[in-house]
């Protein structure tokens, strides 16, 4: 009986240090999940964008690499305002959930993990739903042929459809 003892005291020992171990691990890798992987960036330009909206360049135009790309956090309910990019525009969704609509075409949810691929001088809008913060990485091609050509803001009746 002394030895069953023994076994089972041991047994449970190895087990409860086996479980406070794993759970600041497990904690860890969740908060790690939350941050976001570039800086917020600075807040846009109300011209262009509708609510509030931060814009972190990362690659900037230039005459080599003729690619430009960022990090853009759109506030719940933010968005930008129609545009087009005369040689597309990738986008790939790095946090939350947003809308993108092309032109003509019903308004699709995006969410985190999402690349959309839009076509040059395709005229579409993107950002955050009314309800969540959205987060995306954006990468314009080619920019020797023009980066954005900006129109109107997106409505409110458009942005609820």
């Amino acid at each position: 009986m002394n030895r069953y003892t023994s076994i089972c005291f041991v047994v449970f020992t190895l087990t409860l240090f086996s479980c406070v171990e794993s759970i600041p691990k497990n904690l860890e890798v969740e908060s790690q999940s939350k941050e976001q992987i570039f800086d917020k960036g600075t807040r846009t330009s109300k011209e262009k964008f509708v609510g509030d909206v931060y814009m972190n360049l990362l690659v900037p135009e230039d005459s080599i690499y003729t690619t430009k790309s960022g990090s853009v956090t759109f506030e719940a309910g933010s968005r930008t305002n129609w545009h087009y990019h005369p040689s597309g525009q990738i986008l790939m969704v790095t946090e939350g959930t947003g809308y993108h609509q092309i032109e003509g075409q019903a308004k699709e949810t995006i969410v985190k993990g999402d690349v959309i691929k839009v076509p040059k001088n395709v005229k579409h809008w993107h950002g955050a739903s009314a309800d969540e913060a959205m987060t995306h990485i954006f990468v314009i091609p080619n920019t020797e042929m023009g980066a954005s050509v900006w129109f109107e803001p997106v409505s409110d009746a458009e942005f609820t459809e």
